[in-house]
């Protein structure tokens, strides 16, 4: 399985809209016809934060439910990666009830709290922000709920305190192996990305730990071809970025995917199928 590389395609996050580019989804028919498209392009896994009617991330279980149903009926194999973060404003409660409710066989874990914005990378005034509040009994209670559930937590680490973190609360066994990591580059409030970093990163891991990167805009594709190199696979999508290597709009996540697959391929790893990924991540462990 070392020479298979899993693509996640992350659908839709909190901070992309149809105004970014218009194939960002919104509805549930929506994100089950982008999820087939990227299976169909190589994705073996979805990340997704659903959104409500007028387009914003929602914490309303029963419209996240609908949404990962119609994810699910349309293409029962591939894997759903539920965001755990949700949003803006959503309650810790909010956050975590959601996972128990749909069990969904995979969800994100944020590992340190942080100053989060949209900001303007060439003038560098900020337009919105807030704190990104992940605690240590956060990240205990979180860990705990999802194992209990059986759900598979993939942790995201926005810089390498956030990984000592996860080292630190690991200890009290909460977690199985194999470990799931995701190096996250470009927030503003987290890490950009610098290879000299990722590789710092990299060789801190434990033993038994599956890791995968996703970047925020132009860091996407450098931080993907990097962690291909080095043994891990690719996270893309329009909940990171809305366009293309050449500067173009996306038709949509899928077309990342597309591109995540010639990348692997040119190196000599083929995209793996949702069930490859399943047992190279232990999915069910």
């Amino acid at each position: 399985m070392m020479d298979k590389l899993i693509i996640t395609a992350a659908l839709s996050g909190a901070g992309t809209f149809k105004q970014n580019n218009p194939n960002v989804p919104y509805t549930p028919e929506e994100f089950a016809d982008e999820a087939e498209k990227s299976y169909k392009a190589g994705a073996a896994m979805v990340h997704i934060h659903a959104r409500n009617e007028n387009g914003f991330a929602t914490h309303e279980i029963s419209r996240i439910k609908e949404t990962h149903d119609a994810i699910k009926e349309r293409v029962p194999n591939l894997i759903v990666n539920l965001t755990s973060a949700v949003g803006p404003g959503a309650t810790p409660e909010q956050r975590i009830e959601q996972i128990v409710a749909i069990k969904p066989e995979m969800a994100s874990l944020n590992t340190n709290s942080m100053n989060y914005a949209a900001a303007d990378r060439k003038t560098g005034n900020v337009m919105y922000e807030f704190i990104f509040t992940n605690t240590f009994a956060m990240l205990k209670e979180f860990g705990e709920t999802m194992r209990d559930n059986g759900v598979k937590p993939e942790m995201e680490i926005y810089d390498i305190g956030g990984l000592d973190n996860f080292l630190l609360i690991k200890k009290q066994g909460i977690f199985t192996e194999p470990y799931n990591l995701n190096f996250v580059w470009g927030t503003a409030g987290g890490q950009a990305f610098r290879p000299d970093t990722f590789v710092a990163i990299k060789n801190s891991l434990p033993g038994n730990t599956v890791f995968t990167t996703c970047g925020v805009g132009r860091d996407q594709f450098p931080a993907g071809i990097q962690s291909s190199i080095l043994g891990g696979h690719i996270r893309v999508g329009l909940e990171d970025n809305t366009k293309m290597p050449n500067g173009e709009l996306a038709k949509g996540s899928y077309e990342q995917v597309e591109w995540a697959a010639t990348v692997a391929r040119s190196i000599g790893r083929e995209p793996a199928t949702p069930d490859e990924a399943r047992e190279i991540m232990g999915l069910g462990k």
